[in-house]
């Protein structure tokens, strides 16, 4: 029952994320291929921030306050992984526009 409770209390915030879901897959699916360089490099730096939002959520975090010390860790890799990943698929996208040595 805890977690139909749970549904309950937060069904507008619930929403809200599945709105987001299809409309960011919209979003994304209709980005044509010359675009995707720039926008990479968009979300390179947006998940710079959240890099550094969680770094900072990390260091006010109380020490007894293992949620906000694992989400936070939790977040920093996951940022990290996005923007390193990010950088090669960059940087493999532009090789394809660079000449070839003989």
């Amino acid at each position: 029952m805890g977690i139909i409770n749970w549904i309950a209390a937060n069904e507008q915030i619930i929403y809200i994320v599945i709105l987001m879901i299809f409309v960011g897959i919209e979003v994304i699916g209709r980005v044509p291929s010359v675009l995707h360089t720039p926008l990479m490099s968009g979300a390179n730096a947006i998940h710079g921030v959240v890099i550094i939002g969680a770094i900072i959520v990390m260091g006010k975090a109380e020490s007894d306050n293992y949620l906000a010390l694992g989400l936070g860790f939790l977040a920093v890799i996951l940022g990290t992984l996005n923007v390193v990943g990010g950088f090669v698929v960059t940087d493999r996208m532009l090789e394809m526009f660079r000449k070839k040595k003989k």
